[in-house]
């Protein structure tokens, strides 16, 4: 008898491109794609936050560079990716949030919103899976969804229906590129600590939400999203295109 074989996680040889990589949750990514043994490069528009993180990823032994992109420039991404490219991995963490009652919402905010969320996040994703097809390579692409793909949320109308879109082009840019090996999938964290998150965590009504919600009784950090993509990442998740990983604590349970 042969004893079946676990699948790798290990990424040594991949090349890997995460956008929003100069903090929070892409900054993680990033980091974990590294350990894993991917060549990551670091995507965002703060160039001097993504210095800092490259050269701490390279002293800790990791290779990493950085690219200054702005993922809402479609046209300057498009050619910022087929210049670096092609890479193995995606992981697409810019996004943008503008909070507020649906009947405040103004049209400045919907289409800041949806200009990155989801028109960025689309056609960076076709852009690296452009790369790939051309040189005949598979590769998996991962955008960071939200566990508000799947629920409402308070003053986060727009938001929510940001990340369902992404959840939509996710599976039929999957039924496309599976024939060609590349993988399509999302990860879907709840509330994580971030810098960004902050405000949420400082209003006690919020956090009473958040709170209620979440069964495992406390909120996500951006340690828990790196074992995740890394999985999505690598071999390991060989079958799985065109779903999601709901990192939410159990607040999708009920």
């Amino acid at each position: 008898m042969t004893l079946p074989q676990t699948p790798s996680f290990r990424l040594d040889g991949k090349s890997a491109l995460v956008a929003g990589a100069s903090s929070g949750i892409g900054l993680g990514c990033a980091v974990a794609l590294g350990q894993a043994g991917a060549a990551v490069t670091l995507a965002a528009r703060s160039a001097d936050k993504l210095a800092d993180a490259v050269a701490q990823m390279q002293a800790a032994g990791m290779t990493a560079q950085a690219l200054a992109l702005d993922v809402a420039d479609v046209e300057a991404t498009t050619r910022a990716v087929a210049e670096a490219g092609p890479f193995d991995v995606l992981v697409n963490s810019a996004g943008l949030a503008r909070h507020g009652p649906a009947l405040d919402t103004t049209e400045a905010d919907f289409d800041a919103v949806a200009g990155l969320n989801i028109k960025g996040a689309y056609f960076l994703t076709r852009a690296v899976a452009k790369g790939l097809i051309e040189a005949g390579r598979p590769g998996s692409l991962i955008n960071i969804s939200s566990q508000m793909a799947f629920v409402g949320g308070i003053d986060r109308a727009v938001y929510c229906a940001s990340k369902h879109a992404v959840e939509g082009f996710t599976k039929a840019m999957a039924l496309e590129w599976g024939k060609q090996g590349i993988r399509v999938n999302t990860i879907c964290p709840t509330f994580v600590r971030t810098a960004l998150s902050q405000a949420t965590f400082d209003d006690p009504d919020r956090l009473a939400w958040v709170m209620e919600k979440i069964k495992l009784d406390r909120v996500g950090e951006v340690s828990d999203m790196m074992g995740a993509v890394v999985y999505l990442a690598s071999d390991a998740s060989g079958l799985m295109t065109g779903t999601h990983l709901l990192l939410d604590g159990g607040w999708t349970a009920d």
